[in-house]
Formats: C-alpha cells, structure tokens, sequence
C-alpha cells in the first residue's frame, strides 16, 4: 500500500518579541504535535559537501497525502520522520478534485540540513 507511512507535524506556538512582535516560539512547551497518516513520503534528492572545517548533507523528501484526506500542514511546519526533524519548505500545496472542487489530495517538500 502507498499510503502506509506517517510522521508528526510540529508547529510552533506564539510568544512576543521585546518589539511586541508576535514571533514563532519553537520552545518544547509552546509546540504543538499532531500525527499525519495516510501519507507516501518519498525521497527526492540527497546532496553533500565537504570542506575542511564541515560536512554538511541536505535531503529533501515529497510527501504526498491519499486521495480524499486534506492534513493540516503549512509552510512554517517543521516535520519528524523517520528521527529526523525536517522543515516544510515552500507551499503546500492542495490539490482539487476535478468533480467536487473539494480537496483531492495534498502535497509538499521537506527538507532537513545538517552541518
């Protein structure tokens, strides 16, 4: 089955900056979790470099929704999958069903940067 696979969407709470900004506060007791299933998380690309003071590696992941679901997930989310904790990069995007106009499924990126 494609869609047999899960993660966990972290997103972050509120807090204001000394400006009285309302910034993103990604502290362990301000985050929310929340588990996403019915998702095929497929990899797209793996890169490295090496230089003398670092290695760093990027991985970038798509993960696509089952027909029929809509998972509350936006650019700004952060992603745990297999251990790793990824950044939802660009817009999700959510695609339409042709005969409803409902969502048919949804789609996006993540990305996770070491080094």
């Amino acid at each position: 089955m494609i869609w047999d696979q899960s993660v966990v969407r972290v997103r972050a709470g509120t807090t204001t900056d000394r400006g009285g900004n309302t910034v993103p506060d990604w502290a362990p007791g301000a985050v929310s979790r929340t588990t996403i299933e019915q998702l095929s998380v497929q990899p797209v690309y793996q890169s490295e470099s090496t230089t003398a003071e670092r290695t760093s590696v990027l991985t970038g992941w798509r993960v696509l929704s089952a027909p029929g679901t809509d998972p509350d997930v936006r650019s700004g989310d952060r992603i745990e999958h297999d251990g790793l904790l990824c950044e939802v990069q660009g817009e999700v995007g959510r695609w339409p069903d042709p005969l409803t106009g409902a969502v048919h499924h949804v789609e996006w990126q993540m990305r996770r940067s070491t080094g």
